[in-house]
């Protein structure tokens, strides 16, 4: 397991009708780098080298009735403002010709099912937010990397990791407080900029001794 941290400046509230912003905002909790005020998104995701391990020698899953919640939505996106294209997806050409297709022309989630998957899945990020916040602090993680730059990624041990989670959920009183969150960019303009606003900035430099891995997305 490994979790994925992600960070917006957010010296002002956004316009009630900034709909990007409303959907930022309801997965992410608010804290501080130095003067500046962030918000910051933590994920949770399952690594692991090669095929999925439930894939069968057939290439049929093997948990198909019992599958995650993002296996069922997949290929569709769970972010609404992530525009979905069958070349970015490892699905075969027919997948996008069937009789039923998941989606129609401009978009629109046209398979009942699957909306409903991904209505859930956006209801729980909100709902794991403060979680996501009382295991970050109990981990010691405060770095992140900027929103559409990429991710600082986290790989505790197991072990610690699922004494911080069952800690966080069954903590009567989540944990509201964090020694102050440092935003990482691999251009040193950005971190330059950010620390004139106030926050605590950094360049990754290859060799450092840092408890994480920046990894930046493609463009």
């Amino acid at each position: 397991m490994q979790v994925l941290c992600e960070a917006l400046p957010w010296p002002l509230e956004p316009a009630a009708d900034d709909l990007q912003a409303a959907h930022r905002r309801r997965r992410s909790f608010a804290t501080r780098s130095g003067s500046l005020s962030i918000r910051v998104t933590a994920i949770l995701v399952a690594n692991f080298s090669g095929p999925c391990p439930n894939l069968q020698a057939d290439f049929r899953c093997g948990i198909y009735q019992r599958r995650p919640l993002v296996c069922r939505i997949y290929p569709l996106e769970i972010n609404p403002f992530i525009q979905l294209k069958p070349t970015h997806k490892a699905c075969p050409a027919e997948a996008w010709t069937a009789d039923k297709p998941l989606i129609q022309q401009g978009g629109q989630v046209v398979d009942h099912v699957a909306e409903a998957d991904i209505r859930k899945s956006r209801e729980t990020d909100a709902l794991e937010v403060e979680t996501k916040r009382a295991v970050c602090i109990e981990l010691g993680l405060n770095s992140a990397a900027l929103v559409s730059e990429g991710f600082v990624v986290y790989s505790p041990d197991p072990a610690v990791l699922l004494v911080a989670l069952t800690a966080a959920l069954h903590s009567g009183d989540l944990a509201t407080s964090d020694s102050g969150w440092q935003l990482v960019s691999s251009s040193a303009k950005t971190v330059e900029a950010l620390c004139e606003s106030g926050a605590i900035g950094r360049v990754p430099v290859k060799g450092d001794r840092i408890p994480y891995q920046y990894v930046g997305l493609q463009p």
